[in-house]
């Protein structure tokens, strides 16, 4: 990534990973990623906010080398997760001086994931301020956004909200600000799904407290920044409302075929009675794709054939899935085929305790369906059509 200058004295001095195509080894990066840092200078005192992942460090200290800088007071910590923080003894190597700057939980992470000493640290309270001379620096608590540590720094005369993963976005960009609305808001809005959305309640609060600031810009830790930041703090607000559209996920797998014929009849049978339907064939799915369309989706439907007296277990990791993610769905249904019994929808409700939904009559159907199996789901969809309905 070049180096971006925000404003006169304050520069985007991170590092694009574009060819990186998973996080976590399990969050799938269709755009690759950013690793963004900033460096802001006061008259007396000069500030990184945030580090780079690892892999990135030596283009991060090249960046940072680019502008002459000759010291750096304070490094500030956000959010301890490697990718924020892994370069961190790097850069301390290369200005020795410098302070770690974070919370006190933050401190403790960061002394067990990268062996900092504890004479690197200064720690803020909530609310505490840091001047650079013409220039401060507030820090305000955002915890489980979406570690329990995490802080955001505000700047508060330049009124630049640096938000670490708040407000951030998988996506590798040339430039600095955003440029591309929906495309940001779909990258957001799959960041969220993948990552923010087990902690809608937390962000509830965490949104209330930045919404207090007085905001020009936010600047995440992923993606790009956002100079018209009431957008993407209304989509968040929709997020991680109660609110639910009319819409069915439907997520299957099928091995022979019974569970796919059953899959199309229902996707079409609630098609036909009003119901937008995401159908996901969990062989081929993009678990970002699937993440994202329980953002908002009133009903989750599972379609799995029997194997080994249990659910196939694509369908049991989609179970998994939607269980961590904690999507604001309310009702939940089963369909699936059989050859001699088992415990399927047993192990489904089991994998999905931590959701708060209203589980439908299930529909399982031994070998390929026959008129009675399409009956009956013909009436599984009149129920959730009625279901959704009420709400």
């Amino acid at each position: 990534m070049a180096v971006h200058e925000f404003k006169p004295g304050i520069y985007s001095v991170g590092a694009n990973d574009w060819d990186r195509r998973l996080f976590d080894a399990l969050v799938p990066l269709p755009d690759g990623t950013s690793y963004n840092s900033y460096l802001v200078k006061g008259s007396e005192k000069t500030a990184v906010i945030d580090a780079v992942d690892p892999t990135k460090s030596g283009e991060w200290i090249a960046n940072i080398k680019k502008l002459g800088i000759g010291s750096i007071d304070y490094i500030i910590s956000s959010h301890a997760e490697q990718d924020h923080s892994g370069a961190i003894p790097d850069l301390l190597a290369q200005f020795p001086g410098a302070k770690v700057v974070t919370n006190d939980k933050c401190k403790g992470f960061l002394q067990d994931l990268l062996s900092i000493p504890a004479g690197k640290f200064i720690t803020v309270d909530d609310g505490e301020l840091l001047t650079l001379g013409g220039r401060t620096l507030e820090f305000i608590f955002t915890p489980w956004v979406h570690w329990p540590e995490t802080l955001c720094t505000y700047l508060r005369e330049d009124k630049i909200l640096f938000s670490c993963d708040f407000f951030g976005s998988h996506l590798a960009t040339s430039g600095l600000f955003v440029k591309d609305v929906p495309k940001v808001l779909e990258d957001a809005r799959r960041y969220f799904a993948e990552i923010m959305m087990p902690f809608r309640l937390a962000i509830r609060k965490n949104v209330q407290k930045i919404e207090a600031l007085d905001i020009a810009y936010i600047a995440p830790s992923h993606g790009p920044v956002h100079d018209k930041p009431g957008i993407i703090i209304s989509a968040y607000k929709d997020w991680i409302s109660d609110r639910v559209e009319n819409t069915v996920v439907l997520a299957y797998v099928s091995m022979h075929g019974s569970t796919g014929k059953m899959a199309s009849y229902l996707s079409d049978a609630l098609i036909d009675r009003g119901i937008e339907v995401k159908l996901f064939n969990l062989t081929e799915t993009d678990i970002g794709q699937l993440a994202m369309a329980l953002v908002d989706a009133a009903t989750i439907v599972l379609g799995t054939p029997t194997v080994l007296a249990g659910p196939h277990p694509a369908a049991v990791y989609a179970a998994i899935l939607a269980n961590a993610l904690k999507p604001r769905v309310k009702y939940a249904a089963v369909f699936g085929s059989y050859g001699w019994g088992g415990q399927t929808v047993d192990v489904i409700i089991n994998n999905m305790k931590n959701l708060k939904v209203e589980f439908l009559e299930p529909v399982l159907t031994k070998g390929f369906p026959l008129e009675e199996d399409f009956r009956k789901l013909a009436r599984m969809a009149d129920e959730i059509a009625a279901r959704h309905r009420e709400l």
